[in-house]
């Protein structure tokens, strides 16, 4: 329950203003496979694995403000999976391995929008969709020289997807995915990779049915009639051992992306508009990423090590709703953490400190901008072993008091139209906390 408040007079009253968000969830999910595996001679083996998993959902959220609005939505999903590999060894130098996949993944979704008391048709609000998918692949991996590794492989995916109820459709994909990598030493402790592939995604169910977030006022309908996002990739990469157990690395990529999934409009039959996931045509994705891991007992701290990794992304997609160049919608221009640690001998004990860095995504719907905002995070533990088969923990988590920041711009119309007619920005905090641990090992 939200109250307004009179920040004139420092008073809050409901009578203001009275906000009840009530979401309800009921999740199931199952989970069984298995994994065969046998030598076949000494050069060749065989690997089999079957996997089947389900997913039953029912949820409903209601949201009263002025009015009230009510979305519920049941899902039942079902994906089965079968895969074959072979793998031989001819010589030392040179690997081969060859297979198969199977799967199929079946939907059945049913949604209800309800506004005021008044019933609102969503797209796609009832249907039942069925993908079959078969992959077969192949690849070699030859070392003509200790200095030298070249990979070559090629998988050719096939799919079917049908949909019935609210959209019936079907239609038949099929993708060639190579890939070419190498790797070259050109000294001890060094090496460099290189690799151009094409990635072809898989689809997620989840946007084939609507979802809401009432209480900020986003529905978003489903759309069975994705295609799965394909994008050539060009990666460079030259990493540095160092000190022993030292190392540091940079790698860089490039995305040619065809299909990019993002966000669209999609108008219903009484002329309504909300927002999708949609196949926006082409985009491309720049990638810098650096890892390290750095022993500090050269530079004075016995025992000390300091690991981290960060990864720049630049984006760029036409914006379908105003045609204007901007970012892909959830990814996050940058990511990093890092770890310290330090082993305590004489005491039995180890310390140090994680650090998982602040970080931003934007989603662009047709009428909306929202931006999550999630700031640095930090825990630093002890651990302490008095016997081997006895481990002690303190850590006190989130101790720079990492917030949340939600905010969200609202346009009359669609995005380009006119300026925001509305802004929600909210700053959660979140306090520290502290958790023990005592773990006993018996036999």
């Amino acid at each position: 329950e939200i109250q307004a408040c009179d920040w004139s007079s420092d008073v809050c009253s409901s009578d203001l203003l009275t906000e009840i968000d009530h979401d309800r969830q009921r999740d199931v999910k199952t989970e069984f496979g298995g994994r065969y595996a046998r030598a076949l001679g000494a050069k060749a083996s065989l690997e089999l694995v079957a996997l089947r998993q389900t997913e039953d959902l029912d949820f409903s959220s209601q949201f009263i403000d002025a009015g009230s609005s009510l979305f519920t939505l049941q899902k039942n999903t079902v994906e089965t999976i079968g895969r074959a590999v072979l793998k031989v060894r001819p010589s030392d130098r040179l690997s081969l391995e060859a297979g198969a996949e199977t799967a199929r993944n079946t939907l059945d979704s049913h949604t209800d929008f309800n506004l005021g008391g008044v019933p609102v048709a969503l797209p796609a609000a009832s249907v039942e969709v069925e993908e079959k998918r078969s992959e077969a692949f192949a690849k070699g991996v030859w070392t003509p020289s200790p200095r030298w590794t070249l990979e070559a492989g090629l998988r050719y995916e096939l799919s079917s997807i049908s949909s019935s109820g609210d959209v019936n459709l079907s239609k038949d994909l099929h993708y060639a995915k190579p890939r070419i990598a190498v790797a070259f030493v050109p000294r001890e402790g060094a090496q460099i990779r290189a690799r151009i592939e094409r990635e072809v995604g898989q689809l997620n169910f989840d946007d084939f049915v609507a979802s809401s977030s009432l209480n900020t006022g986003v529905v978003t309908t489903g759309n069975p009639d994705l295609n799965p996002e394909q994008a050539w990739v060009g990666e460079l990469a030259f990493e540095q051992s160092f000190w022993g157990s030292g190392s540091a690395g940079v790698t860089l990529r490039h995305y040619e992306i065809k299909d990019a999934v993002d966000r669209a409009p999609v108008f219903t039959a009484n002329g309504e508009v909300f927002d999708a996931p949609a196949n926006i045509g082409d985009a491309t994705k720049d990638e810098a990423a650096l890892e390290l891991s750095l022993p500090l007992s050269r530079l004075g701290v016995k025992g000390g090590l300091l690991r981290g990794s960060s990864t720049w992304r630049w984006t760029e997609v036409t914006d379908p709703t105003t045609g204007d160049k901007r970012e892909i919608s959830g990814l996050k221009p940058l990511e990093w953490e890092a770890h310290f640690s330090q082993d305590l001998p004489a005491w039995n004990a180890v310390w140090g400190i994680d650090t998982f860095g602040a970080w931003r995504k934007t989603y662009y719907r047709f009428n909306q901008i929202s931006t999550d905002k999630l700031k640095t995070w930090a825990t630093i533990y002890y651990e302490y072993k008095p016997r081997p088969d006895l481990v002690m923990r303190a850590e006190l988590s989130n101790f720079t008091e990492r917030g949340f920041r939600h905010t969200r711009y609202d346009f009359a119309g669609p995005r380009g139209s006119g300026p925001p007619s509305a802004v929600d920005d909210r700053d959660i905090q979140f306090g520290r906390g502290l958790y023990m641990r005592i773990r006993k090992s018996f036999g």
